[in-house]
């Protein structure tokens, strides 16, 4: 693997005054800053270290530190060189972001309330060797669905992927996820629908159409996908596809017919299932709390989307522990 290229972020001037901080403080404001809005990490800092100081100086060092390794992630230029683990697992899905935009009108009177509210997605990768429980994570905001593949093969690679490895999709039904997953992987590469995913829109058929025991029909259903019998799904779906004239709102069984019928490649069930490979993605929807919803999905906090990538990558820099190793680079640096 190639030597990550030496990002040299801005140091603010070294001692503990009340405009400057040391590198150490500047690790321990941006230890708290990375988990605690801003107002509490100032409450922390002074609890724990009798140290008093401002809410908006430790937004500007922890997002100092944010930018630097948010930089620093996009300058690494990572490639396969080596064989690789055998197998490796690796998901992608989106998560809902609260964007704070400012009213750009320089006569406003009130800038707190001249606001837009809204949200937007960041995607989130993983990716570890099958039977590994610590794996590594990468993140991206407002990036185009190639950026996200790229991400994900960043995440990869860093997760032992090589050229001799094949590697496990699974996720949702976005068409998107699949089609990076070929793109970026290509024959090395195996693609899975959630499984649990699929049984939603089954459990949404069943009641639609089954006066007698719908329960039973879905595990009936259920275990026909887990035998790749997906053809007998589709065709128990036929016999009673709504009209056309009715809208997808009011019509479960026609939707969930069109889904299965369009994802046919990704539904290999009892071939991951033989292989002991999951076939859900809730390990990156668990991920989605512990790395991006705890901080950036706080009660009341919304962020300004210039700050979104930064963030992203400064929880990724812990959750990939390379926390201490960035503080001992600029230690080496300062």
């Amino acid at each position: 693997m190639p030597k990550k290229q030496e990002f040299r972020p801005f140091l603010l001037t070294s001692g503990i005054t009340t405009r400057c901080c040391s590198l150490p403080l500047q690790r321990v404001i941006t230890d708290f800053g990375a988990d605690d809005s801003f107002a509490k990490s100032a409450q922390k800092i002074k609890e724990h270290y009798a140290i008093t100081i401002g809410e908006s100086t430790i937004r500007k060092v922890t997002l100092l530190h944010a930018e630097a390794m948010d930089k620093q992630q996009k300058s690494d230029n990572l490639s396969v060189q080596t064989a690789g683990c055998p197998v490796q697992i690796a998901e992608i899905d989106g998560c809902m972001i609260p964007i704070m935009t400012p009213d750009s009108d320089p006569d406003a009177k009130d800038k707190r309330k001249k606001k837009t509210l809204h949200w937007q997605e960041g995607r989130l990768s993983l990716a570890h060797e099958l039977d590994s429980k610590t794996p590594k994570f990468s993140a991206i905001f407002q990036g185009s669905t190639k950026d996200a593949g790229k991400t994900l093969l960043n995440c990869s690679i860093k997760a032992e992927f090589g050229k001799q490895t094949h590697l496990h999709g699974v996720g949702d039904g976005a068409s998107w996820i699949a089609l990076q997953y070929k793109e970026v992987f290509g024959e090395q590469g195996s693609y899975l629908i959630d499984f649990f995913h699929v049984c939603e829109y089954l459990s949404d058929a069943s009641a639609s159409y089954c006066d007698i025991n719908p329960k039973g029909w879905l595990e009936e259903q259920k275990n026909h996908l887990k035998n790749n019998d997906y053809l007998i799904v589709i065709d128990n779906l036929s016999a009673f596809l709504e009209d056309e004239s009715i809208d997808d709102k009011q019509a479960p069984v026609r939707v969930c017919h069109r889904y299965l019928s369009n994802r046919t490649d990704q539904l290999d069930y009892k071939n991951a299932l033989e292989n002991g490979l999951p076939i859900g993605s809730g390990e990156i929807e668990s991920a989605h709390r512990y790395v991006i919803q705890k901080r950036l999905k706080l009660s009341g906090a919304w962020w300004k989307a210039s700050n979104v990538n930064p963030m992203l990558s400064l929880r990724v820099v812990r959750v990939n522990d390379e926390w201490s190793e960035y503080w001992e680079n600029l230690r080496n640096v300062a």
